[in-house]
């Protein structure tokens, strides 16, 4: 079957949640859609319950369930369903979230209507205390606005900040495997969405934002990654590389977006360092000053920083801390610690 729109929902112990989500996708108002599950081994019996629906829901049919060989994390199983997909756009669900009934239908509209790669809808943040009841709910609003012109889009993502999270967008699946795109396959918890959002703008011309409200983000009291008492070097350092052949990419320094562009990698490069030397007990091999800097390298040089109008300020900044001896660099990132609330361990 011809599908119009693939949901990709990947699956990891969310036995609480799966349902939720479950029942939000298969009460979509648009029909032709895929919805592609990816097992990633958990032991909670999640995929069971999906397993349910596909057998008794009547859109079961649409349904189809890929299993990991083993735990691979939420890199390897985005990955997996873009590769996958069998839809002419891909639409990425996290497993314990839930989206509007009509929220396919607007996206996709949206696409046809003006012949977009990519499509954005807003989103709220619901924020849950450990009993699972709302405390609080922040609404995500962007501006309607269609992009056409090369560039367009890329200037203004950069310029007001790019989407972080891999969810809530749908994109044209001819995009991901014409430009191989890939999230990186980092581990657990260090930003892995980062890895693909931070240069999609890069990749599409023609793209809309919607301010209609399309997906709920549960954000619940307990923090798995932050509670861990031990954190992964090997982790980290994937993630680093990740971001480090980001900047590497040479090819986008003509372009009018680059300076913007190179401070928003700057900043998740500072993020990274500043856990890196914030919880630095908490890994199973501590970092070293030398190898905390080493993060903050910067690809431009301070002509092209001074030279350049948009972002000079926040680069001057990154590229600074970046030259400073391996101690007064850690010194400087421990005052930004200190300056947004978090606390040396």
């Amino acid at each position: 079957m011809a599908y119009e729109v693939t949901i990709g929902i990947p699956v990891y112990n969310v036995a609480k949640y799966i349902r939720m989500t479950m029942d939000s996708a298969l009460a979509q108002t648009s029909q032709g859609i895929e919805f592609l599950v990816v097992d990633d081994c958990g032991t909670d019996g999640s995929i069971d319950i999906v397993r349910e629906y596909q057998q008794r829901h009547p859109r079961g049919k649409d349904i189809r369930i890929l299993t990991q060989p083993c735990n691979m994390g939420i890199g390897a199983a985005r990955n997996r369903m873009m590769a996958e997909a069998q839809g002419k756009f891909f639409y990425s669900l996290d497993a314990d979230d839930c989206i509007a009934e009509n929220a396919i239908e607007l996206l996709y509209d949206a696409a046809m209507k003006h012949r977009a790669e990519l499509v954005y809808g807003s989103y709220d943040r619901v924020k849950m205390d450990e009993d699972g009841r709302v405390t609080e709910t922040e609404s995500c609003h962007y501006p309607l606005r269609m992009f056409s012109e090369p560039d367009a889009y890329a200037e203004y993502a950069y310029n007001v900040g790019v989407q972080g999270m891999n969810w809530n967008y749908l994109i044209a699946t001819d995009i991901v495997r014409r430009n191989g795109l890939k999230v990186a396959e980092v581990g657990h918890g260090y930003g892995e969405d980062f890895t693909f959002t931070i240069d999609l703008p890069t990749y599409a011309d023609r793209v809309v934002l919607l301010p209609d409200i399309t997906y709920h983000y549960y954000i619940r009291s307990t923090d798995r990654h932050r509670q861990k008492k031990v954190l992964s070097r090997e982790h980290m350092a994937r993630a680093l590389k990740a971001i480090d052949e980001k900047k590497r990419r040479d090819e986008l320094r003509e372009r009018p977006y680059y300076s913007k562009r190179m401070a928003a990698l700057m900043l998740i490069d500072c993020s990274f360092a500043c856990e890196m030397l914030g919880r630095r007990r908490q890994f199973d091999k501590p970092f070293s000053n030398e190898e905390i800097r080493r993060t903050m390298w910067h690809p431009m040089s301070l002509r092209e920083i001074v030279s350049s109008k948009p972002g000079r300020m926040a680069n001057l900044l990154y590229w600074f801390i970046g030259i400073l001896p391996p101690s007064l660099c850690v010194l400087a990132l421990g005052l930004m610690l200190r300056r947004y609330g978090v606390k040396n361990k």
